[in-house]
């Protein structure tokens, strides 16, 4: 199947980096197709060997995920030469609509929190920086009963690092998004962070990685209030 074959499909998405579109594949399983394309502002030659590799580490990503008991998105079709790739379609709403919907429970939110964390925490164990760790790239599926079912979307920028630094800003990240998207929420990331941390059995490396987020937090504060 070549790209062209997508070209009929719903957009549902268009970013800086890539555009999304939905469909049936094949006849019966309705899908994501993700396609990136070339950044004119960027010479040739560059933007072809970083989507090239964006691609790669998306794809390496979803694929190591799943290795480890991450729910992601299942994929059905790869096509490395035109960075373009059909990836099951979650049924679900995301964190941030999740959120939204349920903003005077802080029960509720407390638990999507708890998994939250949980879920960071088994991507930093497996060394997976997601990148972009905001509460759009993360779906509360739908389910028959009360319990949470988390699925991580969007690893355009993600990749396969054992850094500590890295961590950290992954948490940063999420920590901006959160209090900036959702003002009075600041109660959840201390709970994300509870349960990241105990999900990391290894003292010393979460003691590195909390330091580490510390250290980028004073520096966002820093860079804040100079301006």
């Amino acid at each position: 199947m070549s790209s062209a074959d997508f070209s009929a499909w719903t957009v549902i998405r268009q970013g800086a980096e890539a555009r999304l579109r939905v469909g049936s594949f094949l006849g019966s399983h309705k899908a994501v197709v993700k396609e990136r394309f070339p950044k004119k502002y960027r010479h040739p030659d560059l933007d072809a060997k970083l989507t090239k590799e964006r691609f790669r580490g998306e794809i390496r990503s979803l694929i190591r995920c799943k290795g480890v008991g991450v729910r992601t998105p299942t994929l059905y079709h790869v096509d490395q030469d035109k960075s373009v790739f059909v990836m099951e379609f979650i049924e679900g709403m995301t964190c941030r609509d999740y959120i939204r919907a349920n903003r005077d429970d802080e029960a509720k939110l407390t638990v999507l929190a708890s998994e939250i964390g949980r879920l960071i925490g088994v991507l930093h164990t497996n060394n997976l920086i997601h990148g972009d760790l905001t509460t759009s790239n993360v779906l509360v599926e739908d389910t028959n009963d009360s319990s949470l079912q988390l699925c991580v979307i969007d690893f355009g920028l993600g990749y396969v690092d054992g850094a500590h630094e890295d961590k950290g800003v992954d948490l940063y990240v999420l920590e901006r998004a959160l209090t900036s998207t959702h003002p009075g929420t600041e109660f959840m990331f201390k709970q994300i962070l509870q349960s990241y941390q105990a999900e990391i059995k290894d003292k010393k490396a979460r003691n590195e990685v909390m330091k580490k987020y510390e250290e980028i937090r004073m520096r966002g504060r820093k860079r804040a209030m100079i301006g």
